[in-house]
Order: structure tokens, then C-alpha cells, then sequence
């Protein structure tokens, strides 16, 4: 039976499970937090509500809809996605969810250190997605700079091929139990990356300077463009690439709310849900 994967339970995701669920799609709806909404104190510029609601009562109030509609809904972190033999699957930290329709709603989280020498460094030697760039480097030394399940995933990606794995924790303590044999971790913190042309080097805050050839940052969580990156969709920095319906480049996966760019506002959002939800109705009707 056809199925839907929505990442992010926000006004975005909710929208779009809505329309879904109403067309008789099952849905599985993956957040990990509340996301923008979290921080909000009080909507006040949303249709309908005499007095606002708070970011966290807006939240749950969708996640009720959704719920009452049919909703699977997890309270889980998402760490990739991969093509499957049919279908494209949601890879989360305890299970996968295989998926006809991918909808992504997890905001704009990716986050940047702020390093010297990473910026001028991208694309030679810097990447963000290892199962993109993995094959470029077999054999050869890579740091992983993290110290979450994100990144576990990405050394657990490039393990099997590199010469040499070394997760770079920025002296935190990492927040996987179990590390996986082979994964180097480095504590001490990188005050930069070295090298002109390609990567050579990692200085550290002590003056060693470690060799590598690559080095993948996944700090943090995931976000939308991380997601996005590593299974062919095209982004534009930070922001997916969609056309009018929130479609990526890719069939069957979405884009929606802050990570396609343009109004970061609930208004957009839950448009962005409408939008999406419709548009994958009918791609899966044209499926059948």
C-alpha cells in the first residue's frame, strides 16, 4: 500500500498530513522537537485565534489534529535518506521507514562552524554529505566534525572505505553510547583547516596539526538541505530548490516551510503543507 514520510511536525509537516490523511494516504509523521515553534512566545499573526496561542500550544494543537486524522506520528531523529530497490526510505536512530512520498518540513537547522579555512575549503576538501562524497575518498584520512547521531552516521558511512576515520568532537563529550570499531575520537578543539589549493590539515588548539584529506561536517542535526544533498535534490546553499507545488528535483520528494526559502511566517508554512499534500495525492494516484 502506498505510504507517506513526513520529517518535522511543525505547521508545514501537519498541513501536508492533513491532506494526505484526508485522501486516505497513511502517514508517518517524524519530528524531533518543536523546532521554530519552541521558541515562540506568542503567535499573534495567524488567522483564527482571538487570543495567540504560544509557539508549544500551537504545536501541540497540530499534532492533535494529525493524530485524531490517523497520524503515525514518532518522536525521533532522522539521520538520512537513501534510494531503495522501490521505494526511498527515512533513516531515523531507531529504524527505517521505507516511503512512496517523502515530504521534508525540518526548517533551516543546518549549522556552520565557524573555523577558519572551512569556508575557502568546500568542495576541496570539505564536504557535508558522505554518501555523496564517500567514494572520493577511499583510502585516504577523514575527520568528521560532530559529536551526535548525525554524526555517527556519517563516520559509519565512510568507515568501511577510508584509510582512516577521526571524529572531531570540539572537545564535547559524544552522545552515542557505542563507537562503532575503527572511529577514532579527537577531543581537543580545531582552531583551523589547513591548506590552499585542497585540504591538508587539521590544527588543533594545541598547535598539532593532524593530516587529512577530507573532512565532513555534521554538526548538530540534520536539516532539510542535508537530507536533500545526500539523496540528488538540488538546494541552493541552504535553501532545497522547488517548483510551485514544493516539489524537489527529485519525484516524490517535498520541500516545505523555511527550507524552501521565501516568508518564514506559519502562514507560508502551513501553505507550503496544502501544497505539497495535494500535489503528492495526485503523484501517488498517477503511481497506482
Amino acid at each position: 500500500m502506498q505510504n507517506a514520510v513526513i520529517i518535522g511536525a511543525g505547521p508545514a509537516g501537519v498541513s501536508a498530513a492533513i491532506y494526505l490523511l484526508r485522501a486516505q494516504i497513511p502517514v508517518s509523521l517524524i519530528y524531533k522537537d518543536m523546532g521554530a515553534l519552541g521558541k515562540a512566545h506568542l503567535i499573534d499573526n495567524y488567522y483564527g485565534f482571538d487570543v495567540p496561542p504560544t509557539g508549544p500550544q500551537l504545536f501541540e494543537r497540530g499534532l492533535a489534529q494529525a493524530r485524531r486524522l490517523g497520524a503515525e506520528i514518532l518522536c525521533d531523529e532522522v539521520i538520512g535518506l537513501v534510494w531503495g530497490d522501490e521505494k526511498m526510505t527515512v533513516l531515523t536512530k531507531s529504524g527505517n521507514f521505507p516511503a512512496d512520498v517523502i515530504i521534508m518540513a525540518t526548517g533551516t537547522s543546518r549549522m556552520t562552524p565557524k573555523i577558519p579555512g572551512l569556508r575557502e575549503l568546500e568542495g576541496h576538501g570539505v564536504s557535508y554529505c558522505a554518501i555523496c562524497d564517500a567514494f572520493f575518498y577511499r583510502q585516504k584520512r577523514v575527520g568528521v566534525f560532530g559529536a551526535g547521531e548525525y554524526a555517527l552516521h556519517e563516520a559509519s558511512v565512510l568507515l568501511p572505505t577510508s584509510a582512516e576515520v577521526t571524529l572531531f568532537t570540539q572537545g564535547k563529550e559524544p552522545t552515542f553510547a557505542e563507537r562503532p570499531q575503527g572511529l577514532r575520537i579527537e577531543s581537543r578543539k580545531i582552531v583551523q583547516l589547513v591548506g590552499t589549493d585542497k585540504l591538508e590539515a587539521v590544527e588543533l588548539e594545541d598547535g598539532t596539526r593532524m593530516g587529512v584529506d577530507g573532512f565532513f561536517v555534521a554538526l548538530g542535526t540534520a536539516g532539510t538541505s542535508d537530507f536533500a544533498r545526500k539523496i540528488g535534490a538540488e538546494i541552493d546553499g541552504a535553501r532545497v530548490i522547488v517548483d510551485e507545488n514544493c516539489k524537489t528535483t527529485l519525484d516524490g520528494l517535498y520541500a516545505v516551510g523555511d527550507c524552501n526559502g521565501g516568508l518564514l511566517q506559519v502562514a507560508k508554512a502551513v501553505a507550503d503543507g496544502a501544497k505539497a499534500g495535494t500535489h503528492a495525492v495526485k503523484y501517488l494516484k498517477s503511481q497506482r
